[in-house]
């Protein structure tokens, strides 16, 4: 018999074994793998098995400790009730409630308790001879966390029935619909409010219902804004109301789009509803606009949105461009948004955009610009391979492309606008008409030293021909340090008039020592007083030269001039402060 019709009967028997088998397979895998001929089949069936039975056995124990743990502390809580309600008189919703909404005091009993087989017995024991600070137990069932209640435990007070005020308007919350395990924020915001003598916090709660308002509103509304139930009637929250319900939104309107989540100012937000009323808003346009953005009314949206609205008017928007924008407000947080708007006005500083310029982007696409964030600028600056005066050009042609340079986003180089060759052809003609010999060393040293727009060059060297010099002097000058036009037209005025009106030299010393209007004015006056100074004290050459004290380094000129004398580093150094103070 062939090895193959030998593996087909062998098929054809175990088919049969199995599938007359009514046991299940898993119960009989050990026996079925025995019978099995380990020459045609392998052991992964069987390896796969064990390890269901592993898993099996290993859930269950799993099952068992959650089980267990749950058990425990279900019977502690039990033991817990029965104290409160029967050892120490507290209503059985009040001691039910507190027993099972208040698990991290219920670990740390347990973890105190010596615990036998019966759990409960050993917790009934244990609270028999160590009393609790209830407070701890009931301001945790209120929804507060120990870090937050450890400062609200009255410190001579550990029973709750010695504070009849305390569960006196408990009662009364509870009793007017408001859950009990969001009496926390109540309590932390409101201390007060637990602290009323009878009968006083159901004559406020009462007070807001002759207003028309439902106790299931009013239920939720203090839950959201603790500071109602403090003082007289809250007039900026009634003025809110009336806002509101001129613009069509009823007290059930009203009380959907309060988020459980969120919490309320109604002083700004009646301020800025104002401000909207003032801006050109309706009353059915206000109401169209709260019943699509509900989120206008939370506390945090108002204080983002106030400043968005500083933010704007600062650059020149109306408040009518500003309505407008709520109107077509994007889907997103309003916080995110004036993020956003902040990060794209830093971006366009800090590419010396002129302030008019970025006024005129804010406010003619704030939408846009506050929809995406944009990458940082240095990794803007070196992606777009462009410099900031081109980068600026770019924006102001098509501020659109901006949202290509959000953060996440691939970077692409900025097209080159043909400005490079054009400044390039301007300079090469420049230093031409000066004298220059085309492609000569002298050439590519003064285009290389040369960092300005070729634009530039002209009026820059105009401004030091009509101090006072000659053309043919000032073209030596250049020749000689090309340097100088690196500075602009205004800082170089402003460098001869120093020289001339302030240290007294003739504008001719500039032929001589061009060098000088590549110095900054601190060093000229530094050396010029110092020098000065040792003159008069008879320690210098009198005819030491301009470019000299001027143009040596600062080793050389306090080694060979300041040292000379015993109080000269002295002199220096507050001369230094003096001057680069200023």
């Amino acid at each position: 018999m062939t090895h193959l019709h030998k593996l087909q009967i062998l098929k054809r028997v175990t088919s049969n074994f199995v599938g007359s088998c009514r046991t299940p397979i898993r119960q009989l895998g050990s026996l079925f793998y025995i019978l099995e001929n380990p020459r045609f089949y392998g052991t992964k069936a069987m390896v796969q098995t064990e390890n269901l039975d592993r898993k099996l056995i290993d859930n269950d124990q799993s099952i068992s400790k959650i089980s267990d743990g749950a058990g425990r502390e279900a019977q502690a809580a039990t033991a817990l009730l029965e104290y409160l309600h029967s050892t120490r008189s507290l209503q059985f919703l009040d001691a039910e409630h507190m027993s099972k909404n208040s698990p991290i005091f219920l670990k740390n009993i347990l973890k105190k308790v010596t615990v036998d087989a019966d759990i409960r017995r050993s917790i009934a024991r244990y609270l028999r001879y160590h009393p609790i600070n209830e407070f701890e137990l009931f301001f945790e069932s209120l929804g507060l966390k120990p870090q937050e209640y450890s400062s609200l435990l009255p410190r001579d007070l550990m029973y709750l029935s010695d504070d009849d005020l305390l569960l006196e308007n408990y009662h009364v919350l509870c009793n007017y619909g408001i859950a009990r395990n969001k009496m926390g924020k109540i309590y932390k915001e409101a201390t007060e409010v637990f602290g009323y003598d009878y009968g006083f916090l159901a004559l406020k709660l009462k007070a807001y219902e002759k207003l028309g308002l439902s106790p299931s509103f009013i239920a939720k509304v203090v839950v959201h804004s603790p500071n109602l139930l403090i003082g007289d009637a809250n007039v900026e929250f009634i003025k809110v109301l009336e806002i509101l319900r001129k613009g069509g939104l009823d007290y059930r309107i009203i009380e959907k789009l309060l988020s459980e989540k969120s919490t309320y100012n109604w002083s700004q937000l009646l301020a800025l509803l104002n401000l909207f009323g003032k801006s050109g808003y309706n009353d059915e346009q206000l109401g169209e606009l709260i019943s699509q953005k509900p989120w206008i009314l939370h506390e945090d949206s108002v204080d983002r949105i106030l400043l968005l609205i500083g933010f704007l008017l600062k650059f020149g928007s109306t408040m009518n461009q500003i309505c407008s924008l709520f109107q077509q407000f994007p889907k997103i947080q309003v916080e995110k948004f004036v993020s956003n708007l902040r990060h794209c006005f830093l971006f366009l500083n800090e590419i010396n955009m002129e302030a008019y310029e970025i006024g005129k982007l804010l406010c003619s696409h704030p939408l846009f610009l506050g929809s995406f964030k944009l990458k940082k600028t240095n990794s803007l600056l070196s992606r777009l391979n462009a410099g900031k005066k081109r980068i600026c050009e770019v924006i102001q042609e098509n501020p659109e492309i901006m949202k290509k340079w959000v953060k996440g986003s691939k970077i692409e180089w900025l097209p080159d606008s043909g400005e490079e060759l054009r400044s390039q052809m301007l300079k090469t003609k420049f230093f031409l008409d000066l004298g220059f010999v085309e492609k000569s060393a002298e050439m590519e040293r003064a285009l290389k030293v040369f960092r300005g727009r070729g634009a530039e060059l002209q009026e820059r060297f105009d401004c030091i021909e009509r101090a006072g010099l000659d053309r043919k002097d000032v073209c030596e000058m250049i020749k000689v340090s090309p340097q100088i036009l690196n500075q602009k037209k205004e800082v170089i005025e402003m460098k001869i008039d120093f020289l001339v009106n302030d240290l007294g030299c003739p504008v001719s010393s500039l032929v001589r020592f061009p060098s000088y209007l590549s110095y900054t004015m601190q060093r000229a006056k530094l050396r010029l007083t110092m020098y000065n100074w040792l003159k008069e004290q008879g320690k210098v050459n009198l005819t030491l030269s301009f470019s000299t004290v001027v143009g040596c380094t600062d080793n050389v000129f306090l080694s060979q001039y300041v040292n000379r004398h015993p109080r000269g580093p002295e002199i220096w150094e507050d001369l230094k402060k003096e001057i680069y103070s200023a």
